[in-house]
């Protein structure tokens, strides 16, 4: 059944009468779930026009009137949470526990980020010397533009939307192909909670069109999550045209190192799990995993028995475990990375290759875990944004670092370890934005969110998150000059 944009997702908008559009189609079923308009440039440009005419007056609202709202437009994400969740997994595949899950992390993120907004606007305050006043007070930049990707459609937006609301602006939401009704989801739930009239809108555009958009001069910030090819081009494109700032998350190759002092099931239940989880689409799933020689061998047994205990099936149905692959495009590029592999001396443990459900159905490429795998591997250099899991044998703490940062990225990394000297040892010298102690694929949202080398630039989540989307103004008056 195709879902219809205009009757499910009310949207206040009049799309353009032209044939351009985005059908959608479902990776378990291969059917078009839904079929999504177009904007023109000159709807897109008069859209920006009405999110900066919001923005000018929200600027002016206070924190209080801000947090209301969210509470609302959060209301209203539980109120919808069955459709949205059944969205994103018929859009994308991902498993509909998995997809709910998402809309309730999103929405306790949202209260997260409630919770530290009165400290990321504070000011300063300077009383140090006579007949002067000065201080520092921040304030919002304008609008926002969003561009939001299809694995992870309300966290990864959220991070934005949120965030840039609560500081005073207004945004733009510019959805992946893949998933354009989570964009229109935001859409409603701040019209449903009595935002003003185009403080968050839905974008429906184009690559060539994001070019041309993100030279308009009321957009005042570009938050960008996607390939390292695709953040490149956005930063590129800005910089040659404009003054603003832009936000890239990008791609990862997150490492763990499972040290000969652990808990090893604990170690190949949630490393297997982060490499795994959401059919390993997300930039901070677990890639690489550096074992100490001493369970090297113990580690594979046990994540080939976690594995194959793996179901793959309608990702609507609570038995799947594992869904579909996203993109079909990615089908080949991973067997691909397989195929590198076993030629250069990796072992396949298991799967290794696109399959289909006991069904007959759906895109899927099988579970995979290589064995011995070197650094010269392209598993072990590219991003596979798929169900791969690459290991190999360690014989120290030095080795395991040394190889972890060889890395043209540097998301997260992660060490499991009963001891957490050698934790802080080991974290200090990882060159990535976030590590982890026996826990991996996880954001807290009062920690700050960010990568290194080509995982991107910039900052999220955490009341550092907020300085994106707020410019600071300094005050220096003399009340008396007598």
């Amino acid at each position: 059944m195709l879902r219809s944009v205009s009757s499910s997702v009310k949207t206040r908008r009049a799309f353009s009468s032209s044939a351009r559009s985005w059908k959608v189609d479902n990776p378990y079923s291969g059917d078009i779930y839904c079929e999504v308009p177009l904007h023109t440039t000159s709807q897109a440009t008069k859209l920006v026009e009405s999110s900066s005419k919001a923005f000018q007056s929200w600027r002016k609202s206070n924190l209080n009137d801000r947090v209301a709202l969210i509470q609302r437009v959060i209301q209203s994400f539980e109120k919808n949470k069955d459709q949205i969740a059944k969205d994103i997994t018929c859009q994308m595949g991902k498993p509909l526990g998995q997809a709910s899950g998402e809309v309730g992390t999103m929405i306790a993120r949202a209260k997260a980020l409630i919770d530290l907004a009165p400290q990321a606007l504070q000011g300063d305050i300077y009383t140090d010397q006579p007949n002067l006043d000065r201080k520092i007070t921040k304030e919002p930049i304008g609008v926002v533009l969003c561009l939001s990707p299809w694995n992870y459609p309300l966290l990864c937006s959220v991070n934005t939307v949120v965030a840039a609301v609560l500081t005073g602006n207004s945004v733009v939401l510019k959805h992946s192909d893949r998933t354009p009704l989570c964009a229109s989801h935001f859409e409603r739930a701040f019209k449903e909670a009595g935002a003003p009239d185009g403080l968050v809108q839905a974008l429906n555009i184009d690559h060539d069109q994001v070019s041309e958009i993100v030279r308009h001069p009321l957009i005042q910030y570009v938050s960008f999550t996607g390939s390292v090819a695709g953040g490149r081009a956005v930063y590129s494109n800005v910089a040659q045209h404009r003054f603003i700032d832009v936000g890239l998350e990008l791609g990862g190759k997150d490492g763990a190192y499972v040290t000969d002092n652990v808990d090893l099931q604990h170690a190949i239940d949630n490393v297997v799990d982060g490499a795994f989880y959401n059919a390993g689409q997300s930039c901070c799933s677990v890639e690489r995993v550096f074992v100490h020689e001493k369970n090297y061998e113990a580690f594979l047994t046990g994540a080939t028995k976690v594995l194959n205990s793996y179901v793959l099936g309608n990702p609507l149905d609570s038995a799947t475990s594992l869904g579909p692959l996203a993109q079909a495009k990615q089908i080949d590029f991973l067997t691909k990375q397989v195929e590198n592999a076993k030629s250069m001396g990796a072992r396949v443990l298991v799967g290794g290759k696109a399959t289909h459900d006991k069904a007959g159905k759906g895109r899927f490429f099988a579970p995979t875990l290589l064995a011995d795998c070197t650094d010269a591997m392209n598993t072990f250099k590219y991003e596979n944004f798929g169900p791969i899991l690459s290991v190999t044998k360690v014989k120290n703490d030095e080795e395991a670092l040394q190889r972890l940062n060889s890395s043209d990225f540097g998301l997260t990394s992660s060490i499991w370890t009963k001891d957490l000297d050698r934790a802080n040892a080991f974290a200090s010298e990882a060159n990535t934005g976030t590590v982890y102690m026996n826990r991996c694929d996880f954001l807290d949202p009062y920690l700050p969110w960010s990568g290194r080398k080509d995982s991107g630039k910039g900052i999220g989540l955490s009341k550092y998150g907020f300085g994106a989307f707020l410019r600071t103004k300094g005050f220096n008056f003399r009340p008396k000059t007598q």
